[in-house]
C-alpha cells in the first residue's frame, strides 16, 4: 500500500480512516490500470510488428500439420501458391508438388516427422494454382509443442531465375 494509518488512529476515527484508505486503495488501482494499459499498447504494437514481419516476408511460409495439411500460411506463401489464404488451410501440401517430385518430398516429410531436431533444406518443383511451374527451395523444421501435436515450418523461396540460369 501507499500510505497506511497507525493503529491507534484506526480507533480514533474509523470513518474518516475507511475514507483514507479506500483513497489509497484508488490510487494505486489507478496507477496499476496505467501500468496495464501500457504494458497493452506495448503487446499491440509488438504483435503488429510480428504479423507484419510474417505476411509480408520475402518468402513464403506455412505450417504443415503431421498429417501434411497446411495449418497456416502467410501472403507471400498464398501468391507463390496462386491461390487464396483461405482456400489454402487444410488442403494438402504435397497437392503443389510437381508429380516428379511428390514420392521425394513424402519421403522427405516423413523423415522430417520422424526426426524433428533435423533441419531439411532441399528444392523441388512446385505447382501454381493456375497450373504453372516454379522451382522453389523449401527450409524444413518440425516443431514440437508440448500441448500440442508437432508441426512442420517451412519457408518456401522461388528459385525459378536461378535455376534456368
Amino acid at each position: 500500500m501507499v500510505g497506511s494509518v497507525a493503529p491507534e488512529e484506526a480507533k480514533a476515527r474509523p470513518a474518516e480512516i475507511l475514507l483514507h484508505e479506500l483513497l489509497v486503495h484508488k490510487v494505486e488501482l489507478g496507477m496499476q490500470n496505467e501500468e496495464l494499459r501500457r504494458a497493452n499498447i506495448a503487446l499491440e504494437e509488438a504483435r503488429d510488428r510480428y504479423i507484419d514481419l510474417f505476411e509480408f516476408a520475402p518468402i513464403g511460409y506455412a505450417t504443415i500439420s503431421r498429417e501434411g495439411l497446411i495449418v497456416e500460411i502467410n501472403l507471400t506463401g498464398s501468391g507463390l501458391l496462386g491461390i487464396d489464404r483461405s482456400k489454402l488451410i487444410k488442403r494438402r501440401f504435397s497437392q503443389f508438388i510437381a508429380t516428379q517430385d511428390k514420392d521425394r518430398w513424402y519421403r522427405l516429410f516423413l523423415r522430417m516427422m520422424e526426426h524433428p531436431a533435423e533441419k531439411q533444406k532441399f528444392g523441388l518443383e512446385m505447382m501454381r494454382g493456375e497450373d504453372t511451374r516454379f522451382y522453389a527451395q523449401l527450409d524444413c523444421q518440425v516443431r514440437e509443442v508440448t500441448d500440442a501435436p508437432a508441426i512442420l515450418r517451412v519457408a518456401i523461396t522461388d528459385i525459378s531465375q536461378i535455376k534456368q540460369a
